[in-house]
């Protein structure tokens, strides 16, 4: 689940980036911000399982 977190996290980091590079041509970035969309909401979610898997071993 950490590694998936991880993975996860750096995918966002990665298209924020290509969303300022789209952006600063006069690009549509419409996809790409649904896209980031869709990584919040995951990153949220795996997140979410995390602390109910570390909450148990407490």
């Amino acid at each position: 689940m950490e590694q998936k977190l991880a993975e996860l996290k750096s995918d966002f980091v990665r298209l924020q980036g290509d969303i300022e590079k789209i952006e600063s041509i006069g690009g549509d970035v419409t996809q790409s911000v649904k896209q980031l969309d869709a990584l919040e909401k995951e990153i949220a979610v795996v997140r979410a399982e995390l602390a109910k898997a570390r909450n148990r071993k407490d």
